[in-house]
């Protein structure tokens, strides 16, 4: 049986991003197919699990973000390359030492997170510098390379001259609940009433300060906006700019997977703002959890949606929209996309095309 090492995220269980996800429900799909490495990030030791789902879990004591990241990424693909057959790396965020495996001749395996990372309008000039550098080695030192949208597979092509297999995220985790609770309608008295629902983490190329200028013009219209508003300068600032608005809710990030189901699951239509996302998983989620889907008008998130979402390319465009939908061409939307969720967007197919990167023979 072959040992699979999972590098490049806080672990699993998974608490947080599309990466962790990705890397739990492969734990979890391919249990007694594979065995499973998964390196998790700085825990206490009071909630440290000594496996999950039959994988060994190494904890790190670093953070898997920020500038401690790139620690992490080199120790945790360095003692990869000793222990694992085959290195799945979800992120390239130091491909510098990529180029070791021309020694090691593991079979690696690079995930990349989102479209022209190096270009996003967060990043310094050095910063951008590092990410194009460190995607070029890494996209060149792997054996495969995964995209999970068919734009970012074309832009690793354009860019890097690389080819990458396009495998997206699933989002069959995302259910619906049966009911909602009473003491979450205590927590969230909006659930009784008609809302929209966006969540984006605080980063300026997710615009959710377009999102929330478009429900300003629209008083009429409730918004309910998930995010980690405390991480950046920009959510901060976002934040403290627009407390009290009668129709517009902020609420900070909800990491228990039922509790944000109920909520984003009782939206009108969920509002897709991402402007620099691959396949988004929260987009993906939303789909499978049956919502409307008004999304940002860039090439991705078409692809992702396959066309069949509303658009929008400015705070006027959703304005306008979320002004004039009524409930039977949400409804029409919705039942356009529930294909996607049915057959794209399902965690045993992704995971069984990841098996067969694992094992190419067996393909």
């Amino acid at each position: 049986m072959k040992t699979i090492a999972i590098v490049g995220t806080n672990g699993v269980p998974a608490a947080y991003g599309g990466f962790e996800t990705l890397a739990d429900n492969l734990v979890q799909y391919l249990e007694g197919r594979f065995r499973f490495v998964v390196y998790c990030s700085k825990t206490p030791k009071a909630k440290r699990l000594p496996e999950y789902h039959g994988a060994r879990l190494i904890y790190v004591p670093l953070r898997a973000n920020g500038w401690q990241s790139l620690i992490y990424d080199c120790l945790t693909t360095l003692h990869a390359f000793f222990t694992a057959d085959v290195i799945l790396l979800l992120g390239p965020g130091f491909g510098f030492v990529l180029p070791l495996n021309a020694i090691f001749r593991r079979r690696l395996i690079v995930n990349y997170g989102g479209l022209d990372e190096w270009e996003r309008e967060k990043l310094s000039r050095l910063q951008k510098s590092y990410t194009y550098a460190s995607t070029d080695i890494a996209a060149r030192s792997a054996s495969v390379n995964v995209a999970d949208n068919e734009q970012l597979r074309r832009s690793l092509r354009r860019a890097f001259g690389a080819e990458a297999a396009v495998i997206r995220y699933g989002g069959d985790h995302a259910q619906r609940p049966v009911a909602i609770d009473p003491a979450l309608r205590a927590k969230y008295p909006f659930l009784s009433r008609p809302y929209f629902v966006s969540m984006s983490r605080a980063q300026v190329d997710n615009n959710l300060h377009l999102v929330i200028d478009a429900f300003k013009r629209t008083p009429g219209q409730r918004l309910v906006l998930i995010s980690n508003w405390t991480a950046s300068d920009y959510g901060r600032q976002l934040f403290a700019d627009n407390q009290g608005l009668p129709n517009i809710t902020l609420l900070p990030a909800i990491y228990d997977q039922a509790e944000l189901n109920a909520v984003r699951s009782r939206g009108r239509a969920y509002v897709h703002s991402h402007s620099r996302c691959g396949t988004a998983p929260s987009l993906v989620e939303a789909i499978s959890l049956g919502l409307p889907i008004i999304s940002f008008d860039v090439a991705t998130n078409r692809e992702t949606t396959a066309d069949k979402a509303l658009y929008f390319g400015s705070a006027d465009e959703l304005a306008a929209t979320v002004a004039s939908i009524d409930d039977q061409s949400l409804a029409r939307v919705a039942h356009d996309l529930a294909p996607l969720a049915a057959k794209a967007y399902r965690w045993r197919h992704i995971a069984d095309q990841y098996a067969r990167l694992f094992e190419p023979a067996a393909a």
